[in-house]
């Protein structure tokens, strides 16, 4: 497998991150309605949510921010066929921050240990962007 096809596989894993995001959110707020601290039509417009839901719900909103940017450019490195191993190595870094910032945020929640891992895949995605123009600028 080339570099130009293998950059599809962290893009993939971070959609299966997306999922299960999606997964853990439902199962916290199935969760919080049986427990009884939610009502099934808080969810129509929550604007207060159980903390461990809301955080998952917060975690999904996150996965359609940043990630959006490593989408793209993954998929241009395919299109250009510009794609290199170091390219493929930074994406799978962005991809294991994305993990361990979307565990911190479900979990702990600790701000700090979660900002330091958004600024390290923020800048795994800066990365990327670099090695696309050099790509595209010196073909």
């Amino acid at each position: 497998m080339n570099a130009n096809t293998a950059i599809f596989w962290p893009m993939i894993a971070q959609t299966a991150l997306i999922f299960s995001i999606y997964f853990l959110m439902s199962r916290r707020r199935i969760g919080a309605v049986r427990a009884g601290t939610a009502k099934p039509q808080d969810y129509r417009i929550p604007t207060v949510e159980p903390a461990p839901s809301a955080t998952a719900a917060r975690n999904l909103i996150n996965q359609f921010e940043l990630p959006m940017l490593f989408y793209i450019v993954c998929i241009l490195f395919n299109i250009t066929a510009g794609a290199t191993w170091l390219a493929l190595a930074v994406a799978w870094l962005f991809v294991a921050s994305r993990c361990a910032h979307a565990y911190v945020h479900v979990t702990s929640n600790r701000l700090m240990v979660r900002r330091r891992l958004f600024m390290f895949g923020f800048a795994c995605v800066v990365v990327l962007w670099v090695l696309f123009a050099v790509h595209i600028a010196f073909p």
